[in-house]
């Protein structure tokens, strides 16, 4: 196991908030994601090919691989395109400026960032890559 790290971090995780999956047949992903794993519809953004489903305490987001989301990751998923678009930490605080300078003592950019919505609700969130290119959502707690 790795030694904890020699700073404080700003944040703790509390757990995965949400998957996204790009969906190239998106009726019979639904089938199996509600039939097989039992979960329930959140909501449905149809002008952006977006399916929420919850999972327990998570959400599973399916965007069709044509939608607005979905067509950002490129052929559908198989060999030559990734199914993955990204997945979200949910973690506590989000104090936006102890974020950006922690991101910023290790290099990190910020590729996207603003209020998004996951299994907690609305929130703040920053989008940023890992040392492979996957991209990572940090996102804060439901604001009310």
């Amino acid at each position: 196991m790795p030694a904890p790290p020699p700073f404080a971090l700003p944040f703790t995780i509390r757990g995965i908030d949400h998957i996204v999956l790009r969906a190239a047949d998106l009726p019979r992903m639904l089938a199996f994601y509600h039939d097989v794993l039992g979960c329930t519809d959140e909501r449905v953004q149809e002008a952006i090919g977006l399916h929420q489903l919850r999972a327990g305490a998570s959400l599973i987001d399916l965007v069709t691989i044509d939608g607005k989301l979905g067509a950002r990751g490129g052929a559908a998923p198989g060999a030559e395109g990734r199914n993955l678009d990204h997945f979200a930490l949910a973690i506590d605080p989000f104090d936006d400026a102890a974020l950006r300078a922690h991101l910023a003592a290790h290099q990190v950019e910020i590729i996207e960032e603003g209020p998004r919505y996951g299994a907690e609700g609305e929130g703040p969130s920053f989008y940023v890559r890992d040392p492979e290119g996957n991209v990572i959502e940090l996102k804060g707690p439901a604001t009310h």
